[in-house]
């Protein structure tokens, strides 16, 4: 079995950044609710325990038995972790004289700990607390503390137990990753040999091992997560893989013919099925973003099924799940808040009565594109922006017609086309137009218009979690309005969006 560090989620919203960090050392680790805490394996090497949004002062904030772990493997208290430890366990948590949020310096105080073994003398940490621990159980010991803080790093006596008091996670933390390295390489003992090329190897044999000589039907979009979920499968099952991509007329101009073609480049067994006319019925009518989405996916699951039923003997559904739909999925009282919604269409695996196959579960993004790549999918697949299930038909404020698809199709492909042509397309996480349910007066020629508005859109950020508007150069946003204006008739005018997110989301609806 795979080492693991099991992270115990308590609901702060840097519990993944801690996951990705671990994994960054070449570490496999798994999150867990705290009070969904999985049975205790020989291949789990050490735990550490998540911030919180809560108080452990308060009657119902989120705690957990730390005996079934203490003393067994190495532990590690991040903020809320460690008030939790040291609470739990005798000692004192105080509302802070002054909240603790931003830099400090952490001085060291036992220069033999191996928590903070290479750190250097001062080094830069960011704490973000409303709490801080003033009484610490007599079998605790400070190791490190800051200026306002006394007990910003502790360990637990004749046993290898850590709480901290900042986040080592964020690279605010200066030397963050070294601490996690001390703890999770050096002290519970990792092997750092969780690797794109592991993972392959292992998920191949275990897909064989599973799906054995079973079929297996998948929908394909042409994104990132389901391509290299297939490719992944097809390597495992040959031609058993049975591939379906589905035009539902909100794609990018040209987006089906060319993603189709390269996916037979790639060897895999995969159909196109024309279903345009069937989702431009269903969307007929509709404005509301949420009825749209329903109608979307309700025609996509009727197209799917029934494409599916055409293959004989189908056991099994592949899906391009990665791990944040699986954490943002589970729903109790602590973990971290879902800000987005799962991004595959549920019902299909009842409705289809199908065993359901999720090879990149355990990934996130940037593992998955790394796994992409040591399987050799084109890095033009691998590159390229997400976008969103339902296509343009968000990004359509109002109703769907024809018409109104094939205006925002080439806005869009010139703004993209604008992004890879001044060598902007990798700086930026997504990209997208917005046609806005306005018009707006204008003048071609000698001639008075009235003619549509689109918005530009384009975001970086690392996860989609959290972005900020691209700052793009203006000579850019000028060209590329101009282009806009001057060869998509109907459109006079051209606006950028500037709002990031939170408060704003990346998409319009």
């Amino acid at each position: 079995m795979t080492e693991q560090i099991l992270i115990l989620d308590f609901g702060s919203q840097y519990t993944q950044l801690i996951a990705r960090r671990v994994r960054e050392l070449d570490v496999y680790c798994e999150i867990h609710p705290f009070n969904h805490i999985p049975a205790f394996t020989p291949n789990i090497k050490g735990v550490i325990l998540s911030g919180s949004p809560c108080s452990v002062r308060d009657s119902d904030s989120p705690r957990v038995d730390l005996s079934q772990f203490r003393g067994k493997v190495p532990v590690l208290g991040v903020c809320y972790g460690a008030q939790l430890m040291a609470q739990m366990l005798g000692g004192d948590v105080l509302p802070s004289q002054h909240r603790e949020y931003g830099r400090a310096k952490l001085e060291i105080i036992d220069d033999d700990s191996s928590l903070l073994a290479g750190l250097s003398e001062t080094s830069q940490v960011w704490m973000s607390h409303a709490d801080t621990i003033v009484r610490i159980p007599d079998n605790f010991r400070i190791i490190a503390s800051t200026d306002s803080v006394e007990v910003a790093a502790f360990k637990i006596e004749n046993e290898l137990s850590y709480g901290i008091q900042f986040h080592p996670e964020v690279t605010h933390t200066t030397e963050g990753k070294q601490l996690l390295h001390n703890f999770v390489v050096g002290i519970c003992g990792c092997h750092q040999d969780w690797t794109a090329e592991s993972f392959v190897e292992s998920t191949i044999h275990s897909l064989r091992m599973k799906i054995g000589n079973d079929k297996v039907v998948m929908a394909l979009s042409g994104g990132v997560d389901s391509t290299v979920a297939a490719t992944l499968v097809h390597r495992a099952i040959g031609d058993n893989l049975y591939c379906i991509f589905v035009d539902n007329g909100l794609l990018r101009k040209n987006e089906f013919e060319e993603v189709l073609h390269s996916y037979l480049d790639m060897g895999l067994n995969i159909k196109g099925v024309d279903a345009v006319q069937q989702f431009y019925k269903s969307l007929k009518g509709l404005e509301d973003p949420e009825d749209k989405r329903k109608a979307i996916g309700r025609t996509f699951i009727e197209v799917f099924d029934q494409e599916a039923h055409l293959i004989q003997d189908v056991k099994w559904l592949g899906q391009g799940t990665i791990y944040p739909d699986v954490i943002e999925s589970v729903s109790v009282k602590g973990p971290s808040a879902t800000i987005k919604s799962h991004h595959n269409v549920g019902g299909l695996p009842d409705l289809m009565n199908l065993k359901v196959v999720e090879p990149l579960n355990t990934l996130f993004k940037d593992e998955v594109r790394a796994v992409g790549r040591t399987l050799g999918i084109s890095d033009k697949i691998l590159s390229r922006h997400p976008f969103p299930g339902p296509g343009l038909a968000i990004r359509i404020l109002g109703e769907i017609t024809p018409e109104r698809v094939a205006i925002l199709q080439e806005v869009d492909a010139i703004f993209i086309n604008g992004l890879k042509k001044h060598n902007l397309y990798h700086d930026v996480w997504q990209a997208g137009t917005m046609l806005l349910p306005i018009q707006s007066v204008g003048v071609m020629g000698d001639e008075r218009t009235y003619e549509r508005v689109v918005a530009l859109r384009a975001v970086t950020s690392v996860d989609g979690m959290t972005a900020d508007w691209a700052h793009l150069p203006y000579e850019f946003l000028a060209e590329v309005s101009n282009d806009i204006i001057n060869r998509v008739k109907g459109v006079n005018r051209v606006v950028y969006d500037i709002s990031s997110k939170p408060p704003a989301t990346i998409e319009w609806e």
